[in-house]
């Protein structure tokens, strides 16, 4: 039995409350716990960047996004009432500071209320990746990131920030409409509507990439044509 997982994106036993692991979680980040802070970090780092990215469309100014609304939600965490999960209640505060960038407003947060441990934690930097050891392949692979990271760029924000919460992280309906404040059958119209436009701004661009897909050069071609004079008696 796998076990469940509160709003935070944090396991808990089973038969435990999620609302009271998160409430225990919340209470120690309150008293400035750096565990705790950290694990709230580490659960939502790639939601809140990829809705500030979904916004900003720039890498450095969502991760700067991303460490302001911890920062924010930190220092205001007596403020925080429940109403909605601790997850909901980060991603607002992201998006509502990443539209205040889009306005030319920089939201003055005051840190005097943090120590020093807390500015200093650790947060995951985005986007993630992973080495690989055949250079040819993360290319290719790369490449196809790119194509389709800046057809996502491409889409009107209303559809794109819809897209990013339902596809990229798998947000249900319900809670896509709540944190972007509009009608569950308005997300299900922007969802298919996102996707028909990704689909098109990609098939217009994929094919000079899909020309180098599949490579075989590089480690891969210089492996086989070794193996094959080896067992030919002709390899060193």
């Amino acid at each position: 039995m796998k076990p469940q997982r509160t709003a935070t994106g944090l396991p808990t036993e089973a038969g435990t409350s999620a609302k009271t692991s998160e409430a225990e979680l919340i209470n120690r980040a309150r008293a400035r716990d750096e565990a705790a802070l950290r694990l709230i970090m580490q659960a939502n780092n790639r939601r809140l960047y990829r809705l500030a990215r979904g916004i900003l469309r720039s890498d450095s100014e969502a991760e700067d996004v991303v460490q302001e609304t911890y920062v924010r939600a930190f220092t205001h965490l007596d403020g925080f009432r429940g109403e909605s999960g601790l997850s909901t209640w980060l991603s607002r505060i992201a998006i509502n500071e990443a539209l205040g960038r889009t306005r030319g407003r920089r939201p003055h947060v005051e840190l005097d209320a943090l120590p020093e441990a807390t500015l200093n934690a650790e947060i995951i930097q985005f986007p993630l990746s992973s080495a690989s050891a055949d250079p040819e392949k993360s290319m290719a692979q790369r490449e196809i990131q790119r194509v389709v990271e800046h057809a996502v760029d491409e889409l009107p924000e209303a559809f794109r920030m819809v897209f990013i919460a339902r596809v990229m992280e798998g947000m249900n309906v319900e809670e896509t409409a709540d944190l972007l404040g509009v009608k569950p059958e308005t997300v299900k119209t922007r969802l298919h509507r996102a996707r028909t436009m990704l689909r098109e701004n990609v098939e217009k661009k994929i094919g000079p990439v899909m020309m180098d897909a599949f490579p075989f050069a590089g480690q891969r071609c210089e492996r086989l044509t070794e193996a094959v004079l080896r067992r030919l008696g002709l390899g060193l």
